[in-house]
């Protein structure tokens, strides 16, 4: 089981990217051998991994997550491979669905179907990935090799390819079709339905068991009010989506602020053991609050997770 921690840049420090190289070393200086990065609309989150990648060696990088529209998968598959050759083959390819309200304000696109989208996405990248080519005519997706310009890095290892499927289709595609997946939800969903679904989707199509990773909020504190109040400023819009209502329902909560994990060591730590429990094989700490005093403390319980689990 990996522990890894989310990186959130500092946009105003005068050099962003390198404010997120710094916290990727005090990350990596804890104990903490894997860092993810969020899409944003402001900072490509692929570029700042691939920097991290090359500027801090043995951390292992990713993106949780990088929507799948706007980008061609073309695009995002030559955006992987070039993350994965500068991190020296420790990078993985985290994907999601996007949320329908803000892409259609944001780019004025349809983001219906989205499990078939999904599934020709995924083709897509399976196919660079795996075959070193491409010829998809899709329903949402056009992707063809045309050889005088090739669409594969040959000296770029294999990336993980996780996705952060919540649904019921969604998720047995990514069985099907990619190595696991990313959700934000509470250990009762974890056990009860994403577990089961994807594991049932990924034996049926002959594949590895997938990986599945829990993904919490943690802010480790004494002032339990004042992060939850912070929490509830950065989350609230989720509660308006679809996918997160029913997992607030599955997990009997009024507000996904309810699965953040806030208060002391001990009490973040009992809570992680939770998400083991339900069957995830993976971890990925979400600090609630920024700063570097408050990411270190996050660093910390990530990276003695990791040991305590590697002397089992």
């Amino acid at each position: 089981m990996s522990t890894g921690v989310l990186l959130t840049p500092d946009r105003s420090a005068e050099h962003v990217v390198a404010d997120a190289v710094e916290q990727a070393t005090l990350a990596y200086d804890a104990g903490v051998r894997q860092v993810w990065l969020g899409q944003q609309l402001d900072l490509d989150a692929i570029a700042v991994a691939a920097v991290i990648g090359a500027a801090v060696p043995g951390l292992a990088v990713g993106t949780s997550v990088v929507p799948i529209n706007p980008r061609h998968p073309l695009t995002i598959a030559a955006a992987a491979q070039t993350a994965q050759s500068a991190a020296r083959g420790r990078f993985s390819l985290g994907l999601g669905l996007g949320v329908a309200m803000l892409e259609q304000l944001a780019f004025g696109i349809a983001t219906d179907h989205a499990a078939q989208r999904l599934r020709e996405y995924l083709t897509v990248l399976r196919g660079v990935r795996d075959t070193g080519t491409v010829d998809v005519h899709a329903t949402y997706v056009t992707a063809v090799d045309p050889h005088v310009m090739p669409v594969a890095l040959p000296s770029a290892p294999s990336y993980p390819l996780y996705v952060a499927a919540m649904g019921p289709q969604t998720l047995r595609v990514t069985g099907e079709l990619a190595d696991g997946t990313l959700p934000y939800a509470g250990p009762r969903t974890l056990e009860e339905f994403i577990v089961p679904t994807i594991a049932t989707a990924a034996d049926e199509a002959g594949r590895p068991a997938p990986r599945v990773f829990g993904l919490v909020s943690v802010a480790v504190t004494d002032d339990v009010d004042g992060a939850r109040a912070v929490a509830a400023q950065t989350m609230a819009m989720y509660d308006q989506v679809p996918s997160y209502q029913r997992i607030n329902a599955r997990e009997g909560v009024r507000s996904v602020v309810d699965l953040a994990l806030i208060g002391s060591e001990e009490h973040v730590a009992r809570g992680l053991a939770r998400y083991r429990d339900a069957g995830a094989t993976d971890l990925l700490l979400m600090p609630v609050q920024t700063g570097r005093d408050e990411l270190r403390r996050v660093a910390d319980v990530a990276a003695g997770i990791s040991t305590e689990r590697a002397d089992l």
